[in-house]
């Protein structure tokens, strides 16, 4: 069977257009836009964020109390108001079907324990004796999210719960699950359920684990018994802050992402975004191009997973042009030994540079990284990029972003230093490849 997340992911989720709220044709009108525009480039992943089972969902926060869409043992069930073919108890069978029908993945998201109302209304767990209050740790809310109890893992029924819930959604065809509240605070008994509930329901799932606030690297190797992609951060936004914090972030995990475990510093805010999401109007992203090609930059040579969460369809198209970038893919696959080499503070911003190697080619991969608010001219010595003393005509240098030409005339390549101009909270992104 083929290795899980072997590079790491790349798909539409619906929390930053959609919050609560998506509904089937929503979610359709999107995997339709990234079949025909952007799998060819890599996208190949469509993921229903949170209360997808809440009838009565609204922008901007959830229901409290939560009266959701169940089944008889507590399991979570689609709204059929909001996807109409869940109804009859068909789940997401027939969405998922739909989806893989455009070659594409279907994923949803869970959070963490077991329903409020199953608790209260003590429904039984599948397939055991046990009931809901029996199993249930009812002193461990999320902080945020009241929907759940915790599970009292010490109880078999615990398990049980989960075993029942996954196989439910192994059912319907689902190939990715999103499970939320797992890492602030860090639940190492939660994470090493679910994932043993998926080992147990006889289908191929990713694991992604949400939110990363104050992650620390000390869990690695928990996270990677256990998951393909954990969060390390918070949620991000189309703020330029949120972006400038992901550098330190991405530099302390890069040396530890690998094949199949990928540390992901969050959605892409990008494209027609807050149409009724958590937070915000709707409103086409905040960040300049320049600041959208940054992250998408940094995120590929961190080699972190890529989910967008702009609503495709609506989405101009610049936009479209940047995640349709067949580079984004190919470096995400390719790159080794990513690394932040430079980071030089200056009055006015920093000048940063990433660097990884080919794993195919002689090839490098280096992006040129500028935090200040006037473009500046940069360089960096090839042999920092290549670890090659050779002379620099040994190499040529070919730009990567979209749009980007083959041989961009302000990109030079002379002295033994690749040297260019760098846009105000931008980035030159280049292979650099044996003349």
């Amino acid at each position: 069977m083929p290795e899980l997340a072997a590079t790491p992911p790349m798909g539409w989720n619906s929390w930053d257009s959609y919050g609560t709220t998506v509904t089937e044709d929503e979610v359709l009108a999107n995997a339709r836009f990234l079949h025909d525009h952007l799998l060819d480039a890599g996208w190949d992943t469509i993921v229903v964020d949170i209360a997808w089972f809440d009838p009565f969902a609204h922008a901007h926060g959830y229901n409290d109390p939560l009266r959701p869409s169940m089944d008889a043992w507590g399991r979570l069930l689609p709204a059929p108001n909001r996807f109409p073919s869940s109804a009859g108890g068909k789940g997401f069978a027939p969405l998922a079907d739909a989806v893989h029908a455009l070659s594409l993945k279907f994923g949803v998201h869970v959070m963490r324990g077991i329903p409020r109302a199953a608790v209260e209304q003590d429904l039984p767990v599948f397939g055991t004796e046990f009931t809901a209050r029996q199993i249930a740790n009812t002193g461990d809310t999320c902080v945020w999210n009241h929907d759940n109890y915790g599970l009292d893992h010490e109880h078999p029924g615990a398990q049980a719960f989960y075993d029942g819930f996954v196989a439910q959604l192994a059912s319907w065809g689902v190939d990715f699950i999103k499970a939320d509240d797992m890492l602030s605070p860090y639940h190492d008994a939660e994470i090493e359920a679910y994932a043993r509930a998926i080992e147990r329901c006889g289908r191929p799932i990713v694991l992604s684990l949400s939110p990363g606030t104050h992650l620390s690297t000390r869990h690695v190797e928990h996270l990677r018994q256990n998951a393909q992609m954990w969060r390390i951060s918070d949620d991000l936004w189309d703020r330029w802050d949120d972006v400038h914090a992901q550098f330190a972030r991405l530099a302390r995990w890069a040396p530890f992402q690998r094949s199949g475990r990928w540390a992901d510093a969050d959605m892409l805010p990008l494209g027609r975004i807050g149409i009724r999401a958590e937070r915000g109007e709707p409103r086409d992203s905040r960040l300049t191009d320049d600041e959208q090609q940054t992250l998408l930059t940094l995120w590929v040579m961190g080699r972190s997973p890529l989910m967008v969460g702009g609503d495709l369809p609506s989405s101009d198209p610049r936009t479209i042009e940047l995640l349709a970038n067949p580079w984004l893919a190919r470096v995400l696959a390719d790159a080794r030994d990513s690394a932040e080499i430079i980071r030089e503070p200056q009055d006015d911003g920093e000048f940063i540079v990433w660097t990884a190697r080919s794993a195919q080619t002689p090839s490098h991969y280096v992006a040129l990284f500028w935090t200040g608010a006037d473009a500046v001219t940069r360089a960096v010595p090839l042999s920092a990029i290549t670890g090659d003393p050779s002379p620099s005509n040994r190499w040529s240098v070919r730009e990567l972003s979209a749009g980007g030409n083959s041989a961009h005339e302000d990109a030079q390549l002379t002295s033994g230093e690749v040297r260019a101009d760098i846009p105000s909270h931008g980035v030159r992104w280049f292979a650099v490849t044996p003349a």
